[in-house]
C-alpha cells in the first residue's frame, strides 16, 4: 500500500538525457554520534576551487527503509553541478548506520544538530549557508531539526507530515494497514523500545494517548508560526499516507518566506511520473540558489498545483486555491455484521470537479452492536483507485457520525457516478484495499441510514 518515493533515477536519468553536467563523485564516510553510534554518510561537492567563503551546501535526508545512497544521484547530478555540497546519511536504525531507529525523535535531532555542526566546521562549506531536503522520514527529520533551532537557511520538506497523530490515526481510527506496513520497512530489532511499545496499540487503535505522547515531540505544527526559515513544501496532490493536510496546515502557519508545490509525487496511490521529477527538483535547486547564495530577495507565497496526469503545466494560485462544496444525498437503510457493507451511489452535476480540500462523509447510523468504527471509500464507478477515504471511531450504539476525508486532489469528469462504500475496513471497496484493516469483531452489526457526502472541490478544474 505504501512505497517509498521512488525519485532518484528517474531524475537522474532525466538529467543525463538533458545534457547535464557530469555528475561529482561521492566520498563515502563514517561520522561518529556524541552518544558514540557511528552514521554511515556520503559528502558529495562540486568539482573545482570552492568560492570565497566556501560552498553552499544542502543536507539530504532519506526516506523509511532507506539508506544516503538513494540520495547519491540528486546530489551528483543536480546539486553538485549547480554549485552545492551535499551531506546525506542513514539515519539511525538504517542502512550501514548504527543504533536504534528513532522516527526523528529526539535522538534524531540531536544527530542532525551535530551533523550540521561537522559539515559547518569544514572549511570548503559555508557555515552560514546550509539548508535541508528530506523525504518522507526525511522531511520530518528536516522540519523537527529545523524547530529545534538547527540554523538552516533554508528548508524542502517533501511528501511528509506536520502533525504525526493526525497523519496515521486522524479521527482516533488508525490506518492500520498502512502503520502494520511500515513497521516491516526497518527491522523491529532497531527499533527503539519507546516505538516498539506504541505500535500495537497503534494498529489497533487502542491507547492513542500513549501514542499522541509520542507524537507529540514527532509533530512540529504548533510551532510552525514562530518559524521564519525560507520554506519550500512539496506535497502529493493523491497521497493515503501524508495527505495535502499535512503540508496546507504549515503552509497557513508559515510566517516566512514560502511556497507550496503539489503534484503526482508521493506515497501511494501517487503515480510519481518520471517526466515531472525533473521539474519539481529544478524548484528545489532554485529555492536553494535564491537563499543560500547571495542576497534573496522578497518571494510571493504561493501554491503551485501540477496538472494530473502531468502534462508539463501547473497552476499557481497567490494562496490556497478557491474551492466550492459539491454535495449528494445517498439515501437508504441498511443493517450489516462483520465483514459486511453498504454500497451507495450518484452522479455528479455539472463538471469536471477536481477534489481539493476537506471533504466529509455524514452518516446517521443506529443498532451497533460490538461495532466500534466506520470506515468511508470514495471512488469513482469503474475505477480501482479510490478518490478519497476516511475513518471515524464510533463511541455511542447510535447517532450521526461525521467522517472527515483525506484531503486528495482527483479529477471527477462530467456526469461520472461516485460509489460511497462504508464498512469497518477499507477492504469493502477492494481485498486490496489496505488502507484501514483492523476489524470489528465476529458477530458486530450495525445498521447505516441516510448519508450524505460534502465533496469539496477547486472553483475552476485545472486537470483534463
Amino acid at each position: 500500500m505504501v512505497q517509498r518515493l521512488a525519485v532518484v533515477g528517474a531524475v537522474v536519468a532525466a538529467l543525463a538525457s538533458s545534457g547535464a553536467a557530469a555528475a561529482a563523485t561521492p566520498q563515502e564516510l563514517t561520522i561518529p554520534m556524541s552518544d558514540g553510534v557511528q552514521l554511515s554518510c556520503a559528502l558529495v561537492e562540486p568539482d573545482g576551487t570552492p568560492p570565497a567563503g566556501g560552498w553552499p551546501a544542502v543536507m539530504l535526508f532519506h526516506g523509511l527503509g532507506g539508506r544516503h545512497q538513494d540520495l547519491e544521484g540528486p546530489a551528483t547530478s543536480l546539486l553538485a553541478p549547480a554549485g552545492f555540497a551535499s551531506l546525506m546519511c542513514d539515519a539511525r536504525g538504517h542502512g550501514a548506520s548504527g543504533g536504534l531507529f528513532g522516527l526523528d525523535g529526539p535522538r534524531d535531532v540531536q544527530d542532525t544538530r551535530e551533523l550540521f555542526d561537522w559539515f559547518a566546521a569544514r572549511p570548503e562549506i559555508s557555515d552560514t549557508a546550509i539548508g535541508a531536503l528530506g523525504i518522507s522520514l526525511g522531511g520530518g527529520a528536516v522540519w523537527n531539526a529545523t524547530t529545534a533551532g538547527v540554523p538552516f537557511k533554508a528548508i524542502v520538506p517533501v511528501t511528509t507530515w506536520t502533525n504525526l497523530i493526525t497523519a496515521l490515526a486522524p479521527q482516533a481510527l488508525a490506518k492500520s494497514g498502512l502503520v502494520a506496513y511500515l513497521t516491516q520497512l526497518v527491522p523491529t530489532a532497531r527499533w527503539d523500545p519507546n516505538l516498539l511499545a506504541a505500535e500495537p496499540g497503534l494498529v489497533q487503535s487502542k491507547d492513542l494517548a500513549a501514542v499522541a505522547t509520542l507524537a507529540a515531540p514527532r509533530s512540529v505544527v504548533s510551532q510552525l508560526p514562530s518559524l521564519s526559515v525560507p520554506t519550500l513544501l512539496m506535497q502529493g496532490r493523491h497521497d493515503f499516507l501524508f495527505d495535502i493536510d499535512q503540508a496546507e496546515a504549515a503552509y497557513k502557519r508559515l510566517t516566512g518566506p514560502k511556497q507550496l508545490y503539489l503534484g503526482d509525487l508521493g506515497h501511494s496511490p501517487a503515480t510519481n511520473p518520471s517526466a515531472e521529477q525533473p521539474y519539481y527538483f529544478g524548484l528545489a535547486v532554485k529555492w536553494f540558489d535564491r537563499f543560500l547564495k547571495g542576497p534573496s530577495g522578497a518571494v510571493a507565497p504561493q501554491v503551485e498545483l501540477a496538472h494530473d496526469p502531468w502534462d508539463g503545466k501547473t497552476t499557481t494560485y497567490g494562496g490556497l486555491p478557491p474551492t466550492k462544496t459539491v454535495s449528494v444525498a445517498l439515501p437508504g437503510t441498511s443493517t450489516i455484521g462483520s465483514g459486511g457493507r453498504v454500497v451507495r451511489g450518484a452522479r455528479t452535476t455539472g463538471g469536471p470537479h477536481e477534489t481539493f480540500g476537506d471533504s466529509t462523509v455524514t452518516v446517521r447510523y443506529s443498532g451497533a452492536k460490538s461495532w466500534d468504527r466506520l470506515v468511508a471509500v470514495l471512488t469513482v464507478d469503474g475505477s480501482s483507485t479510490p478518490i478519497t477515504a476516511g475513518g471515524v471511531k464510533l463511541t455511542a450504539t447510535s447517532g450521526v457520525a461525521t467522517i472527515r476525508l483525506l484531503n486528495e486532489s482527483v479529477l471527477v469528469r462530467p456526469g461520472a457516478r461516485l460509489v460511497l462504500y462504508l464498512g469497518a475496513t477499507s477492504t469493502v471497496q477492494s481485498p486490496s484495499d489496505a488502507l484501514y484493516l483492523d476489524d470489528v469483531q465476529p458477530g458486530s452489526s450495525i445498521t447505516i441510514g441516510r448519508a450524505t457526502l460534502s465533496l469539496s472541490v477547486l472553483k475552476k478544474a485545472v486537470s483534463h
